[in-house]
């Protein structure tokens, strides 16, 4: 069993020596690697699930397993559960820990929910519904659960039989008649359902609606899943979030926290007062206060989240910890009750803290890397953690620990070959950006780096805008995959990059065009005055989504550095964006007006306004299923390549929306990018 600390797998993997048995890590090893997710702990911190991914490149797919580990005997290696043969997705603890709830549409069903015992084997159904179960949260006493389903909204009709019935309804025709927005959202054309919250009891099968109605979605689409929603430690109450959709759902976050009795009835808003975004309601142990994030401003989809508490007894609601300045994404309530545990983007990492309910004051929990996921035992923390050079690894925080990342013992041998792969050594920089204000960035150097020597450079623009390239593992825009190749990595944390401060975030609205690019012209100077071996004559420029926009950008702008381009699922033309992406608020937000009132504004910084200045060798990817930035931008970036008789290609997906994400796809997608890099940045003869 692999007893290593993170310090030294860190060390192991960042190291630049060479030797006999190690090799350069490359996207063909990304595309192999194992993929650990969804962990959950039993009640008594005594077992731990989790699901592992692999990839099956022959069936195009990728195939899941569940795997047991035993975290009062570490010495044991991990187990795959059987339960894993038949299928399974969204595995965990029941209450009491003596058995494993899942979905699964084995046998050729719809997906239900099943339980097995604890060591994965004789599963049997819970549920017999006749829709697909979407989410679930089990009950505190286990005789029942919270389920999403997508159903047709109505008030006065059983929304299950209704929207049974109109799947087996003929239709007259392929057409589809829409009378409001969305008409499509992120990769799929709406179809008229809705998720919907219901109680089922399991012994019963009874089913009671408790979103009966609702123009919304419980869980949220696309990305929703159970954080949206949660039972009351009594079981009596459901938290859930949503959005009432009306007719201004593509330019509204306006999302509410509600509550409604587990037996159904009247929903009560308890944000209503909130027109902007919120979300992610908790309960606390003792079911006395609701913890849930909320954002301050309508229409901003990358406003701060901060925490605000309530207290379910008085109604009486506070924030909480309003002088720190970061935005908090996952959060739950510690074992005690006294604090919440939160991540949140910091200065290039995403860590977990420590916020006490009663002061606000923040502890951090962690200190680098990226915090994938996280649980609280009697005795310390088993998580999921991630870095640059690292995949998602289950570890156990030492006992004594301040930071729970430091010490930490890895309890698995998932991806134990990768101890055999060379990684690029990294690190971070700061330097005056824009307003002299300070930028960071990391610098990736090449596997096996050679001092006194130059490297041709990949430098990745990070999409969002409100984003980050910092301390994490990708496996679509994976530094370690450049040095692998033998390329150094530079990336800029732009003004508009997350974890930096809320001001630092909001820099970029009406400024998409110079002020992140004086960041990114200021930190490819620096780069290049305190990195050596960057080869300034042989740098390509890669970027996707507003990193495609940047990258459109430059080509007119700051084309001079770079050998070759790649453009992926970038804005073209700002106008035409504005008139087709489906998520209208955030062209609204960035731009400052609606394209409808105000157009001129999108020819600010409107790439298809410049095309004329082209020059540089672009390729551009983009695919069909892609709604947030349509399809078209990308075709008409390629027109405007070749009618300009710049060197150009177009990689095209017909199945693949804003992300690449099947194995096949993911593949000729390096394939090409790389080809496209050795094709323009090799070393003259």
């Amino acid at each position: 069993m692999m007893k290593t600390s993170i310090a030294a797998v860190g060390l192991l993997l960042a190291t630049c020596s060479v030797s006999a048995q190690r090799t350069p890590f490359t996207y063909d090893d990304m595309l192999l690697l194992d993929r650990i997710s969804g962990l959950s702990v039993s009640d008594d911190g005594t077992r731990a699930l989790f699901a592992v991914r692999s990839t099956d490149m022959e069936k195009n797919r990728g195939v899941r397993s569940l795997w047991l580990k035993r975290l009062d005997a570490p010495k044991e290696p991990e187990t795959r559960l059987p339960l894993s043969d038949a299928g399974f997705s969204d595995a965990r603890w029941m209450p009491g820990g003596t058995s494993i709830v899942f979905l699964s549409a084995r046998e050729g069903g719809l997906n239900q929910l099943w339980r097995a015992d604890a060591e994965g084997r004789d599963a049997t159904q819970l549920t017999r519904l006749p829709l697909d179960v979407q989410a679930y949260r089990i009950l505190p006493n286990g005789k029942g659960a919270v389920v999403a389903l997508a159903v047709i909204p109505s008030a006065t009709e059983d929304e299950v039989e209704l929207t049974v019935r109109a799947q087996r309804e003929p239709k007259g025709g392929s057409g589809t008649v829409y009378e409001k927005l969305f008409v499509r959202h992120w990769d799929t054309y709406t179809d008229g359902t809705r998720n919907h919250l219901f109680h089922v009891d399991f012994e019963s099968g009874k089913l009671t609606a408790l979103t009966p109605g609702l123009d919304g979605d419980v869980p949220g689409k696309p990305f929703g899943d159970e954080g949206d929603f949660e039972v009351s430690p009594d079981g009596g109450t459901v938290f859930y979030a949503a959005r009432i959709a009306g007719n201004d759902e593509p330019w509204s976050t306006n999302f509410d926290v509600f509550s409604v009795p587990i037996g159904g009835g009247a929903a009560r808003n308890l944000t209503a007062a909130n027109k902007a975004w919120d979300a992610s309601p908790r309960v606390s142990p003792d079911g006395k206060r609701l913890a849930y994030k909320a954002m301050k401003r309508p229409g901003f989809e990358a406003d701060r989240f901060e925490l605000r508490v309530l207290d379910l007894t008085t109604g009486t609601e506070a924030p909480l910890a309003t002088a720190w300045d970061r935005s908090v994404e996952q959060m739950c309530w510690s074992r005690d009750g006294q604090h919440l545990l939160v991540t949140a983007d910091d200065l290039g990492r995403h860590r977990l803290f420590r916020i006490d309910v009663g002061s606000g004051a923040v502890t951090p929990l962690s200190k680098d890397g990226h915090m994938d996921a996280y649980v609280e035992l009697p005795k310390g923390f088993v998580f999921l953690k991630s870095a640059m050079n690292s995949p998602s690894v289950l570890f156990a925080s030492g006992p004594k620990a301040k930071l729970i990342d430091e010490g930490a013992v890895n309890l698995t041998r998932v991806n134990a070959g990768l101890q055999q792969k060379e990684f690029g050594a990294y690190e971070q920089f700061t330097f005056p950006g824009h307003a002299n204000e300070t930028v960071h960035g990391y610098v990736v150097k090449p596997a096996g780096y050679i001092e006194g020597k130059k490297y041709p450079v990949a430098f990745l623009i990070h999409g969002g805008p409100q984003g980050s390239f910092g301390d994490m593992w990708s496996y679509r825009w994976n530094a370690q995959t450049y040095a692998g190749a033998g390329y150094a990595v530079v990336m800029i944390d732009f003004h508009g990059s997350t974890g930096y401060g809320q001001a630092f975030c909001d820099a970029i609205r009406l400024h998409w065009g110079d002020i992140p690019l004086i960041d990114l012209q200021k930190g490819w100077d620096h780069a290049l005055k305190q990195y050596p071996f960057l080869d300034a004559d042989r740098a390509a420029a890669l970027g996707a989504s507003y990193g495609g926009f940047m990258v459109n950008w430059i080509a007119s702008q700051w084309n001079q550095p770079w050998k070759c381009l790649v453009s992926h699922d970038g804005v073209f033309d700002q106008r035409s964006m504005g008139y087709t992406t489906e998520e209208q608020w955030f062209t609204d937000w960035e731009n400052g007006a609606s394209v409808f009132d105000t157009p001129e504004v999108y020819d600010n910084f409107n790439p298809a306004l410049f095309t004329n200045d082209w020059q540089v060798p672009m390729l551009i990817v983009h695919s069909e299923l892609d709604h947030r930035i349509p399809v078209e931008q990308g075709i008409a970036a390629f027109t405007a390549l070749q009618r300009k008789g710049v060197p150009s290609e177009l990689l095209f997906f017909p199945d693949e929306n804003h992300w690449v994400l099947k194995p096949r796809n993911s593949k000729q997608w390096h394939d090409t990018v790389f080809g496209w890099l050795a094709r323009w940045t090799a070393a003259p003869h």
